[in-house]
């Protein structure tokens, strides 16, 4: 099918402004391009069907600008997807007015905050912002700041409730919101478990609301002082989780695992509780059952040298010690055993975890407790 007479005459102009980005609203018939002073409109007249007419004019628009009218070719993709296009490749792409191509650029490795600017314009879209606050430059220029609002604003909007524990961390990276939204999502937290989640995984040492240090921790941090000066990481990981964002926390994840409502949840909180605990099991998760990691932990405190040297300084703390060799083992492999092949959620899931969460999160009281 070929373009009307009018749409090329229009199409030729306005790719003869040299336009940085093109976008198209199908349901209008409309056709929009990003110039540097601004923006132009070209109003399509179609001859035939909407979609074969459609086709046509990105057809027309992949031929000048790739030199194929073929749209969006398999190739490119495959390069996208592995990071081997250029700049001024990706910036061609973003003129195809294809959806599918922006999502490419969005992707793609080495954006700047200029090209994380015109993806934006091309296509606004919520998994287009999550990728692109993936990229440190997007975030640390004037693009990050409209994508993290964008975020937070179309929270209400989202059903998944790992797209909204990414949207949340994403958006709580430094400097993208001002004081008062973060303050603001703190509330909503309060109510959707989901965001509460995205704080925890964004900002550990950093929540809101802090809690005070349990009352041990100046004299476990007395006793361990000279164990951290020589690089016990293990003693490191036990001043922080008694120190007051350490016990802050703890106490948000033991909120979220308190009554989850998706299987998400309760996956991502054990990722995140491991990961914080990183420190003392470097070659990551494990993958071990919740008795198995019991078993591991108690053959950690009483060989591992860290371990042995921390519990010559402050014996009393055997537990704790324990407990967070547990916790640094935590993930999928803990819940494995009764919820593979299972969709639960909600009350049911909770009490089908309960075997295995509920020794679990006693190591998380064990750390909170204090005599």
């Amino acid at each position: 099918m070929e373009l009307s007479a009018e749409d090329a005459l229009r199409l030729n102009v306005l790719l003869a402004n040299k336009p940085l980005a093109i976008r198209i609203h199908e349901s209008s018939m409309t056709l929009y391009g990003l110039l540097p002073e601004g923006e132009a409109t070209v109003k399509l007249t179609p001859v035939g069907s909407d979609e074969k007419y459609l086709k046509a004019v990105r057809g027309f628009l992949s031929e000048k600008a790739l030199g194929s009218p073929g749209g969006y070719p398999l190739y490119l993709q495959r390069w996208t997807r592995q990071g081997q296009m250029r700049q001024d490749s990706l910036e061609q792409l973003l003129l195809l007015g294809d959806p599918t191509a922006v999502f490419a650029v969005v992707c793609a490795g080495g954006l700047t905050d200029e090209l994380g600017r015109r993806a934006w314009w091309a296509a606004e879209e919520a998994e287009n912002a999550r990728r692109l606050l993936q990229t440190e430059a997007v975030v640390r220029g004037e693009t990050g700041k409209k994508l993290a609002r964008y975020l937070i604003d179309y929270l209400p909007f989202e059903t998944e409730t790992e797209t909204m524990v990414e949207s949340v961390r994403l958006a709580l990276q430094p400097e993208l919101l001002d004081s008062d939204a973060r303050n603001e999502l703190w509330k909503r937290s309060a109510r959707k478990t989901a965001y509460l989640l995205g704080f925890l995984a964004a900002m550990p040492n950093d929540l809101p609301d802090q809690l005070p240090a349990r009352a041990d921790y100046d004299d476990a941090t007395e006793k361990l002082t000279a164990l951290i000066e020589t690089g016990n990481q293990t003693a490191v990981l036990l001043q922080r989780l008694l120190s007051a964002p350490g016990q802050t926390f703890l106490s948000t994840s033991l909120r979220i695992l308190d009554k989850p409502p998706t299987q998400d949840i309760v996956n991502t909180t054990l990722d995140v509780l491991r990961d914080y605990c990183l420190a003392v099991r470097h070659e990551g998760d494990p993958d071990l059952t919740i008795e198995e990691l019991a078993a591991e932990a108690d053959r950690y405190i009483s060989k591992a040298a860290e371990a042995v040297a921390c519990l010559q300084q402050i014996p009393a703390l055997q537990s704790e010690l324990r407990a967070l060799r547990i916790l640094s083992g935590g993930g999928y492999g803990v819940l494995r055993p009764v919820l593979k092949g299972t969709t639960a959620v909600g009350s049911l899931m909770r009490r089908k975890l309960a075997p295995v969460l509920d020794p679990y999160t006693q190591q998380i009281r064990t750390l909170l407790a204090s005599d």
